[in-house]
């Protein structure tokens, strides 16, 4: 079983920063491409940013210019570092990842439980 972990969310005010982490632990092969979501309420989800295996990175074009992805593939984790917060920025932040479980040929997507983001001053 794979499991996806977040943390870091948190009540910031407008123009502030946070750093969102999340791990992937369990029995891993291998991991494609990792990423974010959020979802407000009464929206659908949307993605945030994404990156694969080989470093490509992907926006939304909301966030472009202040949310940055990064991965740190040898410990399974990726981040979401996010600058010059807004309002419209709240909703919870889901990690999503493509895994290939060990002994499986196939890659499965996760997803974690999700972490509460909340800008307001």
């Amino acid at each position: 079983q794979v499991q996806l972990v977040e943390s870091g969310g948190g009540l910031v005010q407008p123009g502030e920063s946070l750093r969102l982490s999340c791990a992937a632990s369990g029995s891993i092969g291998s991991i494609n491409a990792m990423g974010w979501y959020r979802q407000a309420p009464g929206k659908q989800r949307e993605l945030v940013a994404a990156s694969t295996s080989g470093g490509s990175t992907d926006y939304a074009d909301s966030v472009k210019g202040r949310f940055t992805i990064s991965r740190d593939n040898a410990k399974n984790l990726v981040y979401l570092q996010m600058n010059s917060l807004k309002p419209e920025d709240t909703a919870v932040y889901y990690c999503n990842a493509d895994v290939r479980p060990r002994y499986h040929w196939d890659y499965v997507n996760y997803w974690g439980q999700g972490t509460q983001v909340t800008v307001s001053s």
